[in-house]
Formats: structure tokens, C-alpha cells, sequence
């Protein structure tokens, strides 16, 4: 045997000792039946002469005590007795056996008691006092076939053994974002703090609809942001739902500001609650390369598809092209019709007056040399193939209400200028996602151009629903913007939302380059990517072997995800499994949570029903808005006629006229 003790020579022990019983209650039975005995003629004399000498012993001075310790041998038998397990009984089955047994075992004396006649109380005592003891023998040995140690079946689902500690302290400094929360800690709920103390290194805020991410999260980024003195950019994809907050918010807060920030909100929905700005502000584009930026952006925006087909000739096409019309204008007349409802008007005009005030210009001769050559030789599939999808695409931003937000100048994109700090808003309209979504992205990526700079305030940008506009490059102003301060929060729906819209390589580098994730409920390629990233932990196992001869039951200590993509799957609204960064200067050896954000429900009411509309900024009437809308127009006619007159009257320039051969 593996313990070294004689297995078979133990077993004929407790054999001995349970016939040892047997044979103590025979004899108790023996002696205090003898005169029944005597009547059946079984009371010999040699008989007679053994009880003489066992009564000297002691043994049968009370009626009880014989039994006592018969019963005493019957359980140190029993210590000894190994039944072959059965995980289906219970400690309860085995209990009342013994009870009833032990019940008879000593209730049978009343035998003695109701009954006169010999035989008969003899044969009734003899039989109850039997049976209670072969019930108690029972039920002992049912104990030895009960598994001590069950398996745990009240945590089906491993809720329990899933749980590890999380961050408890609460940890601040000038830039951080912390969430009050509570998790679960074996069978205990502990409260505990999601420590977002560097949002520099970005803040990824992936969920399903309706999981929480506005609501528990992006609320509390962008008051607590503009509490701690951030400048901001908020991309409202539900218009007003968060520029109603960043609002109130910087009307309570704007007192701490060094210099008091402005808010400014773009809208195409409500003029009157607009500001106007101009996202090809000349000033900004110091050279042709941001021309271009803004030109790939636009046009990205308008058709998704073209992100996945970046380098294709027909794509690279229109890009060079818009940018030829867009330098145009920012070097004509020192920019001052350098908008983009000029630049569409603009690339709207007929081939030979466009090719030809293009060819002006030096910077730009080098983009539409291609152009001017398919026409020249007449290519016109050519041509249309490079020129109409930006042709076709512009024209469905020619809106009176796009174009007279976006040629203003209420205000201007450095939103982090020390001396102008600002908290802008641009709101989307879900059901015109194609077109807002593109001037959108127009915004946006001039904006993060004169944000991410050196020796500017700390700013925040905001991004709700990000995948719904194209930011070129996104994963550079993550990667580079740290040390400019600047944190960027992206709320999406899932990863392969984000691949669909972006193209898988930049959407995994988005993705794998975040630092802080704070994620709702997501599933399936999503959720085993974060349960991946989440790392494992050590959980107990147990396992439980029965055969024919024994029973074991296993425990073992093995890793396991953390965080296992079925939780992620089935997290309710408000709870977030995520990670957070840290700095040098302040390590945090507890990075990951599975918890519940707590929010403060009823005070968050109240503050909601205590808000203040977005006043209105300027009263506007159709009549303003279609002005506008015709003067763009007049304008771009008036610049390809005074343009072409000047270059037809100058013989230097005349050569650079196009006339399409009939």
C-alpha cells in the first residue's frame, strides 16, 4: 500500500471487532431472555455456567451497558469501513437510518414493559433491538459511501474563481479620469477606482449599443477633462446628447481656467445654434502637403471604400487633383476665397478654364500635367475616370446650409492656443452620416494638425461613434501627441467595425497602439482579443474520479483568462472589463478591472433637468442662408472670368490657354 500501512491486516481488525459486537448483543440478549431460552430448551448447562462467569465481569450489570458497548464496537467498526462512493447520497439518508435505528436499538426495552408474556416481549424485544441495530450498521456505512467533498455546483457559471483584485486606491493628479467602482472579490463586493492617470497614451472605449460607454464613461471624461482646465474637441455623433454636458460643464468650471476658454459649436442641422468656421483656413496651410492631407480626407470621407484602395490610380487621381484646386485658391489672392464651398464650385467648372488657371500656378503644375495631357489627347474616359468621382462625390456636400457654415470664420481650429483657449463641439446627424461625416473629418484632422503642437495647453479630443468619421493617421497623433499633452478618447462599437471602416491594418494598429481600454459589453473576434489582453490568473480546479474500488478528488492551481471572452460577451450595461496605463513617476501593479461603474443616478438627474440649452448664437433666415449660397457661386464665376481674361491678355501667359481640338 502507497501509505506503508497493511491494508488486508486492518480490514480483518475492524472485521474482529464488528463480531465482537454481534457476539456482546447475542449474549445481552442470551441473558436477559433466558427464561424464553430456558422454555425453547436452550439453556444447557455449559451455557448456563459461560453467563455465570460473564456476569462476574460486570458486563451485564445493567441492562444498558452491555448494549452501550456493543454499540461502542459496532462504531469503531465502522471508522474503518470503505464503501464504494456514490456522489448521489446525502449526509441526511444516512442520518435517519441511524436515528431510527438507534431509535429501536434502545425504544425496544419497552418490550419488557407492555408485554406479561415471556416469549412473547423476548421475541419482540429480540427482533426490534436486531433491526435497529442492522439499521444503525446501515447508515454507517452509508457515511463511508458519502463524498465528504462535493464538487462546488453553486457557481455554475465559475463567477467566484473568476475574480481577482482590482485597484482599490484612488489615484489622481492633474490629468487623470478616475471612475468610482465596485467588483466582485471571491463572495465578497468591494469597492474599488478605475485610475485613468495618463488619457495621453489614449483611451479605447469600445461597447454595443446601449452598454454605457456615453452614459457611464465619455460623460465623465469630458467634465472631469474641462474641470481639470483641458482645452476640447467633442465629435457629438447624436447631436446635442454630449455638447449639451461639455456645455454645462464649462459653464460651471470656466472660472478655473487661466485664461476663461470660448465654446464654440459646429451644427448643419440648426443654423441658428452654429458657429461658422473654415476648415481650409489659409492661415493654417503653410505648404502644399497640407492641401493634400486635406484633399485625401475629404475625399476618403465621402467614399469609404477608397481607404482600403489607397495607391490605386484611380484613387491617388481625384486626391491630386482636389489638391491642385485647393492650393489654387490658397495662394490666389492670398487665400481669401480659400474655402470649401469655393473649392466645389470651383472643380464644378469646365475642363478648359480649370486646366487652364491651373496651369498658373507653378506649385501645382506637377498634379495636373496627367489631367491636361488625357485632355489634350482627347482621353475623356480617361479623364472621367480621375476627375468625376471627386466631381460626383463634392457635389453632394453643395448644400446651402454646409456652405454657409463652412465659409465663415467665427472662430479657428487651434483650440490648445494658450492665449485662446476653446472647447468646440461638432455635431453629426446619424441620418446624413455620408455627407456630415466627411466635413467632419475635414475638421478634425486641420484641427489635430494645429493641435498636436509644442508649448500648447493640455487638450482633450473626444471621439463618440468614431469609426462614422475617417481621420487619416490617427494612430500617429496617438503614438506622437503624449508628450504634447494631447489625450484622444475613442468610443466604438467593435473592433470589426472599426476594420470595416478604417481597412484591417490600420484599425489593428489603432487598436494594439491604445493604452487605456475601458470596454462594455462586445463580442465575438472582439472580445477574444481583450480577454487575450487582459492576461490570466491563477484559478483552483477540481476534479473528481469514482471507480469500483475508490474515490479521489483532485484539486489543481492552473492560469486562466482573467477575463474570458463569454464574460465580455454577457457584461449588463454599466459593467467594464478594461486596462489602464501608467506613468513612471506612479506605477499601478493592479491594471485590470471587471467591475460596475457606480453613477450617482439621481444626482446625475437632477444636474440633467438643470441644464441649460445651447443658446442660440445667431437669428438666421433662409433668406441670409441662400445669399450666401449664390455669392459662393458668383464668386468662382467671377475668378475663372477676371483669371481667364488676364491670361489671355498676357502673352506670357496666352500659351497656357486649352482648347480642346474639334
Amino acid at each position: 500500500m502507497q501509505t506503508g500501512e497493511n491494508e488486508q491486516a486492518l480490514r480483518k481488525i475492524l472485521d474482529m471487532t464488528r463480531l465482537m459486537s454481534i457476539a456482546l448483543l447475542l449474549i445481552h440478549f442470551y441473558y436477559y431472555c433466558f427464561d424464553s431460552f430456558r422454555q425453547w430448551n436452550l439453556a444447557p448447562d455449559f451455557a448456563c455456567r459461560i453467563m455465570e462467569n460473564i456476569y462476574r465481569t460486570g458486563l451485564l450489570d445493567s441492562f444498558h451497558k452491555s448494549k452501550l458497548f456493543a454499540l461502542g464496537l459496532l462504531v469503531i467498526s465502522l471508522m474503518g469501513a470503505k464503501g464504494r462512493k456514490d456522489e448521489k447520497l446525502h449526509f441526511r439518508t444516512a442520518f435517519y437510518y441511524i436515528s431510527m435505528g438507534l431509535l429501536l436499538y434502545f425504544g425496544s426495552y419497552l418490550a419488557f414493559v407492555i408485554f406479561a408474556d415471556t416469549e412473547v416481549f423476548s421475541v419482540l424485544y429480540i427482533s426490534l433491538c436486531s433491526l435497529g441495530y442492522l439499521m444503525t450498521l446501515s447508515g454507517g456505512t452509508l457515511l463511508s459511501r458519502i463524498i465528504r467533498r462535493k464538487l462546488s455546483s453553486a457557481d455554475i457559471f465559475n463567477k467566484v474563481n473568476e475574480t481577482f483584485p482590482q485597484e482599490e486606491r484612488l489615484i489622481e493628479n492633474e490629468y487623470s479620469v478616475n471612475l468610482p467602482a465596485r467588483y466582485h472579490l471571491k463572495d465578497k463586493v468591494r469597492s474599488s477606482w478605475i485610475n485613468i492617470i495618463n488619457p495621453f497614451r489614449g483611451i479605447l472605449v469600445p461597447g454595443t449599443p446601449g452598454s454605457g460607454k456615453s452614459y457611464f464613461v465619455i460623460r465623465h471624461i469630458i467634465t472631469q477633462h474641462i474641470a481639470k482646465g483641458f482645452s476640447m474637441f467633442i465629435y457629438d455623433f447624436k447631436f446635442d446628447d454630449l455638447t449639451v454636458i461639455a456645455y454645462n460643464a464649462w459653464l460651471k468650471f470656466r472660472h478655473l481656467y487661466a485664461v476663461e476658454p470660448k465654446f464654440y459649436i459646429i451644427n448643419f442641422d440648426d443654423l441658428s445654434r452654429t458657429h461658422r468656421c473654415n476648415p481650409l483656413d489659409p492661415a493654417a496651410m503653410t505648404d502644399i502637403t497640407d492641401a493634400a492631407e486635406s484633399a485625401r480626407t475629404i475625399l476618403m470621407g465621402l467614399n469609404r471604400e477608397w481607404i482600403k484602395k489607397q495607391g490605386d490610380f484611380f484613387v491617388e487621381s481625384p486626391i491630386n487633383f482636389l489638391t491642385a484646386v485647393i492650393w489654387y485658391l490658397r495662394k490666389y489672392n492670398d487665400g481669401e476665397f480659400c474655402t470649401l464651398p469655393h473649392v466645389i464650385e470651383m472643380i464644378q467648372t469646365d475642363y478648359e478654364s480649370l486646366f487652364t488657371i491651373l496651369r498658373t500656378e507653378k506649385e501645382i503644375e506637377v498634379l495636373i500635367n496627367p489631367f491636361v495631357s488625357a485632355f489634350l489627347q482627347e482621353a475623356v474616359d480617361q479623364l472621367e475616370g480621375q476627375i468625376a468621382s471627386a466631381k460626383i462625390s463634392l457635389a453632394k456636400l453643395s448644400s446651402p446650409q454646409l456652405y454657409y457654415v463652412l465659409s465663415g470664420s467665427d472662430f479657428t481650429l487651434d483650440i490648445n492656443n494658450p492665449s485662446d483657449p476653446k472647447i468646440v463641439s461638432m455635431g453629426n446627424n446619424p441620418q446624413k452620416i455620408q455627407t456630415y461625416g466627411a466635413v467632419l473629418s475635414l475638421f478634425v484632422s486641420r484641427l489635430i494638425k494645429q493641435v498636436n503642437q509644442k508649448g500648447k495647453l493640455k487638450s482633450s479630443l473626444v471621439f463618440d461613434e468614431f469609426p462614422t468619421i475617417y481621420l487619416n493617421n490617427i494612430d500617429s497623433l496617438i503614438a506622437t501627441a503624449r508628450s504634447n499633452k494631447v489625450s484622444t478618447c475613442l468610443g466604438i462599437q467593435d473592433f470589426s467595425q472599426l476594420r470595416k471602416d478604417y481597412g484591417r491594418e490600420q484599425a489593428d494598429v489603432i487598436i494594439n497602439i491604445v493604452g487605456n481600454i475601458v470596454s462594455g459589453q462586445v463580442s465575438g473576434d472582439t472580445a477574444k482579443q481583450l480577454s487575450e489582453r487582459f492576461g490570466k490568473i491563477m484559478q483552483d480546479r477540481e476534479s473528481l474520479s469514482i471507480n469500483s474500488s475508490d474515490t479521489s478528488i483532485s484539486r489543481s492551481r492552473q492560469l486562466e483568462s482573467a477575463v474570458p471572452p463569454s464574460k465580455i460577451s454577457s457584461l449588463s450595461s454599466g459593467e467594464f472589463v478594461g486596462m489602464t496605463a501608467d506613468n513612471p513617476d506612479c506605477r499601478i501593479e493592479l491594471k485590470t478591472f471587471h467591475c460596475e461603474i457606480i453613477n450617482d443616478h439621481e444626482k446625475i438627474k437632477k444636474e440633467t433637468d438643470n441644464y441649460k440649452e445651447i443658446p442660440i448664437i445667431r437669428t438666421i433666415d433662409n433668406v441670409i442662408v441662400q445669399k450666401n449660397y449664390l455669392q459662393i457661386k458668383i464668386e468662382i464665376q467671377e475668378i475663372i472670368q477676371s483669371e481667364m481674361e488676364r491670361i489671355i491678355k498676357n502673352r506670357a501667359l496666352s500659351a497656357l490657354v486649352l482648347k480642346k481640338e474639334k
